[in-house]
């Protein structure tokens, strides 16, 4: 039996019991994925990341309880918090390789901004198990890695009720849905669900802002904005399309650390 640290970071928010947790884990090597797994789906949270510092750079995986993402916003910005408040790195420009390509962390006036690849979503089709689930039709559908649901106001975006039974009779993987409108507060709002997932509403989710940020930036004719994903535990994100990339910034709170004891 060997030990191993982790810590419990609340992204996109500066208080606890807010923003997105997500659980961050160091590792000298790596270990078989379906351990990985395993320790994902132990943590019960909405995404554990997965980091070995390899001096310059840092690898980094995600996985939810459920499977490995492709890109997780809210637990890189956690590994950086965990590099920065906890482990001592001092560089503000934390790099990270991954398996979508190398991202940049930039931290900068108490916020750690991500410098993320754009997904710019194209007009689509709504699948019947997602439009049978909705208990109102969105104004306009667009798909990236995700389903994009346009709405007419935020009103909108706060009374969405999904039918989860109807919604999980089908498969986005490893994509989900994001429901977007104006915000009364902000430039855009937005929520994020995944079906068959075992969280089944994301608290904040940073890659969906990948595509949300290009579509508002043509709608709004605005480079810099402001964004709240209206979940129970809500974050705010402060959000810049940069030619085919996107700065998505946040801040965030360390919640616990601990071991875990892995045999």
């Amino acid at each position: 039996m060997y030990e191993i640290k982790y810590y419990q970071i609340d992204a996109f928010t500066d208080k606890i019991f807010s923003g997105n947790p997500a659980k961050v884990v160091q590792l000298n090597e790596w270990l078989e994925d379906g351990l990985l797994q395993n320790i994902a789906r132990e943590n019960s949270v909405d995404a554990t990341a997965f980091f070995i510092d390899k001096g310059d750079n840092f690898e980094l995986r995600w996985f939810t309880p459920d499977l490995e993402l492709d890109l997780c916003g809210h637990a890189t910005l956690a590994t950086a918090h965990a590099l920065t408040t906890i482990l001592g790195y001092g560089k503000d420009r934390i790099i990270f390789n991954t398996k979508c390509g190398q991202l940049f962390v930039y931290v900068k006036n108490n916020l750690y901004e991500m410098d993320l690849p754009e997904r710019n979503p194209i007009k689509a089709e709504l699948p019947n198990f997602i439009k049978e689930s909705l208990n109102k039709q969105p104004t306009e559908v667009l798909k990236s890695r995700d389903y994009i649901l346009v709405y007419e106001n935020e009103e909108d975006i706060r009374n969405i009720r999904i039918d989860k039974n109807k919604f999980d009779k089908g498969n986005i993987d490893p994509g989900g849905v994001a429901i977007t409108a104006k915000g009364n507060d902000s430039d855009f709002v937005s929520r994020f669900f995944i079906p068959q997932a075992t969280i089944f509403e994301d608290p904040v989710t940073g890659s969906a802002h990948a595509s949300l940020i290009p579509y508002w930036r043509n709608v709004l004719n605005k480079k810099e904005m402001s964004a709240i994903q209206l979940s129970t535990r809500k974050g705010k994100l402060f959000c810049t399309s940069k030619e085919d990339r996107v700065l998505i910034a946040g801040k965030a709170k360390t919640f616990s650390e601990g071991t875990l004891w892995i045999e």
